[in-house]
């Protein structure tokens, strides 16, 4: 045997005994794009950073090109860009390779129902690594989590451009159905059933739910959903975002038959930019305010048929089962740890329901006979009663079922449920959380167990009843069917139904204002 014949021989055997290694080693998967390896996190397998899609700026998802060898998926890859309040680094923050997802398992061999996390921070800012997913995916789920183009970069409207940026204004939402065709063709492997998937989401992340429950491309992707503190509305028109996409180019100083310059200008000079022609334009929301617009999804009657909750959802979607629900006190600045009178809460009250100040007291007391003075001024005010309007749209008029939820814990930090405090509880990572819980109790971890099981439950069956929990029926308008999430869960019936009514007519007259405007 020559010297060559012996080489070629010898590199031959030493690419099977590497392609043994890969196929006994639980941690390499054969992924459409190549082999990935993950690493042990807490008695789970995890697989970080997994790309799922290449991108172009402005331009819907591509498919990720194949790579040769072992992809070691052992850390978070970078997330989308924001504003952030340090430079980071490509492997931190990338225009270009943000687009990745990972993957939580205990059984690769399995068919396991699939959940598919969508990060909060509304359309403009956030990552996944917030939310690791590897403790619920001991509730014998398979956790998937999403990174995806956000603000300006994901939504910026350039469609009066021509046909070449007909579905700029919706590239973000668009990465997130790649994701979900990735986890359509390959979470087999990782012991998911492709056929059993939910999406849930908290805040934005709630948002971007609904939203994908108005895309056609998403319809037969996800079969469950979960929308968590999600229903401030998206009041985007094609009408606002060509506006604002045109106002962009303006502030550049870029013509529209140019318009394939704006792929060189540097994201920071973009998105201040972005931020000009809001003000410039449709206006730039203030923070609190009772919906958003500007670098947000698009309703083109095409990607995205109709913005979510006005009042319900597209039809495409009947089929698909929802739990819906907020939290107690969620953005609303709260009075606790401050010494409160009722007469000090009324004149409080007073500067926002007026007339109504003394019927909403009354309907408060209704709603939550065991309240406090600095609960009258501390309790949601922006997505309880548009939660409500969204589940009487939905519940019973559907062919699937519609679930609501309550969290009402209260922080031993702040005395408040505040917006996003579930996360820690539907993920059962209290054991992580040491701000918000810095000495969890066995309430505590009970009522994690309880929540992880009962999100967990309705990702395998669409009912998120579970042993512990009281029986929990469907929602409609008229049984008003809520769980109340706290250390007694307890099932109410419309227990604030006037009172947030009151809420509506007060605190969304901007909304009202906005609605008027359109119509004329």
């Amino acid at each position: 045997m020559t010297k060559l014949r012996l080489i070629m021989a010898m590199a031959v055997l030493w690419g099977a005994v590497v392609c043994m290694g890969q196929k006994s080693d639980p941690m390499v998967v054969s992924t459409t794009s190549g082999l990935v390896k993950g690493i042990d996190q807490e008695g789970t397998m995890a697989w970080l950073g997994i790309p799922y899609a290449k991108v172009e700026r402005f331009m819907p998802p591509l498919p990720v090109e194949k790579w040769q060898g072992v992809r070691v998926c052992d850390h978070w890859g970078p997330q989308a860009m924001q504003q952030t309040n340090r430079e980071m680094s490509e492997a931190e923050m990338s225009e270009k390779n943000s687009c990745v997802l990972n993957v939580w398992s205990t059984d690769k061999k399995g068919k396991k129902p699939v959940m598919v996390w969508l990060h909060g921070g509304g359309f403009d800012s956030g990552t996944s690594a917030w939310d690791p997913g590897m403790a619920l995916a001991k509730k014998d789920v398979v956790v998937v989590s999403v990174n995806h183009r956000l603000n300006i970069l994901g939504f910026l409207d350039l469609s009066t451009c021509g046909e070449a940026y007909r579905q700029s204004g919706n590239v973000g939402m668009l990465d997130v159905v790649a994701a979900l065709e990735w986890v359509r063709d390959n979470i087999k492997k990782f012991g998911g059933d492709p056929k059993n998937v939910t999406i849930f989401g908290e805040s934005g992340g709630g948002g971007k739910v609904g939203t994908l429950l108005c895309m056609p491309s998403a319809k037969g992707l996800f079969h469950k959903a979960i929308i968590m503190s999600g229903t401030i509305l998206n009041v985007n028109t094609k009408a606002m975002t060509e506006e604002l996409g045109e106002a962009v180019l303006k502030e550049l100083g870029i013509e529209k038959k140019d318009v394939d310059k704006i792929k060189d200008v540097p994201y920071k000079e973009l998105y201040a930019a972005g931020q000009r022609a809001m003000a410039a334009s449709i206006g730039t929301r203030r923070p609190g305010t009772p919906m958003m617009w500007g670098f947000g999804p698009t309703p083109d009657g095409e990607v995205l048929l109709q913005q979510p909750f006005q009042p319900g959802f597209a039809d495409i979607s009947a089929k698909v089962p929802i739990l819906i629900g907020t939290t107690f006190n969620e953005l609303q600045r709260l009075a606790y740890g401050q010494p409160m009178t009722q007469e000090e809460a009324r004149a409080q009250l007073t500067r926002t329901f007026g007339d109504e100040t003394e019927s909403y007291i009354n309907a408060f007391a209704e709603a939550y006979p065991d309240h406090t003075p600095q609960d009258l001024v501390s309790i949601d005010w922006l997505f309880r009663p548009k939660t409500i309007i969204t589940a009487d749209e939905i519940g019973g008029k559907r062919k699937a079922d519609t679930y609501m939820y309550m969290f009402t814990w209260k922080s031993p930090q702040n005395q408040g449920s505040v917006h996003g405090a579930e996360l820690k509880f539907c993920f059962n990572r209290l054991h992580h959380q040491h701000s918000d819980v810095p000495n969890p109790t066995e309430k505590d971890f009970l009522l994690a167990t309880l929540m992880s099981d009962s999100w967990a439950q309705f990702a395998h069956t669409g009912n998120p009843d579970t042993e512990g929990l009281p029986y929990w029926q469907p929602y409609t308008a008229e049984n008003g069917e809520m769980m109340i999430f706290d250390y007694n869960c307890r099932i109410l019936h419309n227990p604030d139904r006037k009172l947030e009514e009151i809420i509506n007519r007060h605190c969304f007259k901007q909304l009202d204002e906005f609605r008027k405007k359109s119509q004329k």
